[in-house]
């Protein structure tokens, strides 16, 4: 068996049958003759985000897959890639190499060697019969510990060579996971039942070990409220009693809150508690820590922990559900938040009544959201934001329902990521509502893979906010607006989007909002990659942004 079917083998044996990627690489014809999916994308970056919104709608069963060629796709692959390691996400890259002869020349570009900072392994094939234990060890790292990105770089001069027969009895590998320490459970338990207030931090770890229904009934259990990271953003559901919404840079009402009122005890399950404002709420310093996660790396990290529980979110779940019900005996604990958070929602929804219903043209962007939200069941459909004023402003009010009902990302946030994310949930998800929210600024980055998702018959849809300018920059950008217009952006993108291929609107008027929104989603539901174009304000007003009291 040659190296290039060895390892299309393996993939197919690991479940893989769609693909991404830009030519050229041998591995693509390879691949598609063994019978698995190719998308094409129009550049690397785009496709790796593709891959991206793939791998965390499947929590990785498959993980996501992109192949490119040595040199300038590897290149252009890299803020992406990165983007998968800072969000912990399983994605197999699988670059062609230099021939070994030249890959250690000046100034050749070795992906082994480059990648190695932004992967979770990398490792280069150096002789054809290593090839099937290469791959073995690239998905033992897919599937085992903290999720992340890795790399098996094929030198094109080993493609054709014999790898042996290895792959011919390659079995899939097995995830390996494992509990806390019985005795740091019971201290959490115990620990958890003598707080007046607990609340729960929540992030992406108890999505991927499919934990949702575990912490859901340890938060029912404990009465204490949930926040999620914005990455673990659907881990819990937000139309619940107890949900406080994500943290980041910007949350909802109820989580300032909790997080800066309430709280006197605060446990974090499958987050790294790292301290990254646009992803992760700064904690209060005189709240006590339990901490919960299975990489050790994280641990005491950015704060002190006073107890500390290393294994899989869903074990670890299981096993403090255990403690606290046994020290519980059967009683049920009358300290229930409920009454007092859906009031203070209720405040906060007030305070911004007038932005989320204003028919004020241009329209604000909230007027936007909510219409979607109101018109758009969150159990159907998938969201995800970009960069920027969409992100920040898009978190706090939509309530996601359903696990990965929601795609939150941002610690490495490159303008354009939404698009490819999109459309790889949607390829993960094709009966979901699949929805990326993006600004003009954004779509000039990444807009033109939108003819990727017609041509590849991924039915999407894109909404744009254009509201002709970059207005997160307005307060950093004075004088050189004022002397130059350097905030000025400029475009017609529902124009594009039906040039490209795609069923597109241009909105203006606030009334029509609804009515284009449902309009676009029949699209899609017929098949068709759908882009809404809203001409909006250069709306700059977010709820409680870095704690601010809006």
């Amino acid at each position: 068996m040659r190296v290039a079917d060895a390892i299309v083998e393996i993939l197919k044996r690991e479940g893989v049958s769609t693909f991404f990627c830009f030519p050229t690489t041998p591995l693509i014809e390879n691949a598609v003759a063994a019978g698995i999916r190719p998308i094409i994308c129009r550049q690397e970056r785009v496709g790796v985000d593709m891959a991206d919104g793939f791998a965390r709608v499947t929590n990785g069963k498959p993980p996501g897959v992109f192949m490119m060629q040595y040199g300038p796709g590897s290149e252009n692959a890299f803020p992406e890639i990165a983007t998968t390691f800072s969000d912990s996400v399983p994605v197999l890259f699988l670059p062609l190499a230099h021939a070994r002869d030249q890959s250690q020349v000046f100034p050749t570009f070795r992906s082994g060697r480059t990648y190695e900072s932004i992967t979770k392994q990398a490792e280069e094939i150096v002789v054809p019969e290593a090839t099937s234990a290469a791959m073995r060890r690239a998905f033992n790292a897919l599937k085992n510990g903290r999720p992340g990105p890795v790399m098996v770089e094929v030198p094109r001069d080993i493609v054709d060579a014999d790898a042996g027969t290895d792959a011919e009895s390659y079995q899939p590998i097995m995830p390996t996971i494992s509990a806390p320490n019985t005795s740091d459970v019971e201290a959490a338990a115990k620990r958890l039942l003598a707080a007046t207030h607990p609340m729960i931090l929540a992030g992406q770890g108890v999505l991927y070990a499919e934990a949702s229904e575990e912490l859901t009934e340890l938060a029912d259990l404990l009465q204490a409220p949930v926040m999620t990271t914005v990455d673990g953003k659907s881990a819990f559901p937000e139309d619940h009693a107890l949900a406080l919404g994500s943290g980041g840079n910007t949350f909802n009402g109820p989580g300032r809150l909790c997080l800066h009122t309430r709280t006197d005890l605060i446990f974090g399950i499958g987050c790294g508690f790292t301290k990254h404002p646009l992803t992760t709420p700064a904690l209060p310093s005189n709240v006590p820590i339990i901490h919960a996660t299975n990489d050790p790396r994280d641990l005491h990290k950015s704060y002190r922990t006073e107890i500390a529980l290393l294994g899989d979110a869903k074990l670890t779940l299981i096993a403090v559900i255990a403690a606290v019900k046994d020290r519980l005996g059967g009683k049920y604990l009358n300290r229930s938040p409920a009454g007092e958070l859906a009031a203070e929602r209720e405040a906060w929804l007030g305070r911004w009544h007038a932005k989320l219903t204003s028919s004020e043209a241009p329209m604000t962007p909230y007027r936007v959201m909510s219409e979607f939200i109101r018109v758009v069941d969150p159990a159907e459909a998938i969201v995800t934001h970009d960069s920027g004023s969409p992100r920040d402003q898009l978190l706090p009010f939509y309530r996601a329902t359903r696990p990965r009902g929601y795609l939150g990302w941002g610690k490495s946030h490159q303008l354009g990521t939404g698009l490819g994310l999109i459309i790889g949930a949607k390829v993960a998800a094709p009966e979901k509502f699949c929805v990326n929210f993006m600004g003009d600024a954004a779509f000039g980055m990444t807009g033109l893979d939108l003819e990727t998702a017609v041509r590849s018959g991924i039915p999407s849809l894109t909404i744009v906010l254009n509201n002709s300018t970059m207005a997160i920059e307005i307060p950093h950008m004075k004088l050189s607006h004022e002397k130059h217009n350097a905030r000025d952006l400029g475009g017609n993108y529902a124009g594009l989007a039906k040039d490209l291929g795609a069923w597109s609107e241009r909105v203006a008027n606030p009334g029509d909002i609804a009515h284009a929104i449902l309009r676009a989603k029949r699209a899609t539901e017929y098949g068709r990659t759908a882009l809404l174009e809203f001409m909006t304000s250069a709306e700059i007003a977010f709820s409680h942004r870095n704690g601010a009291a809006a």
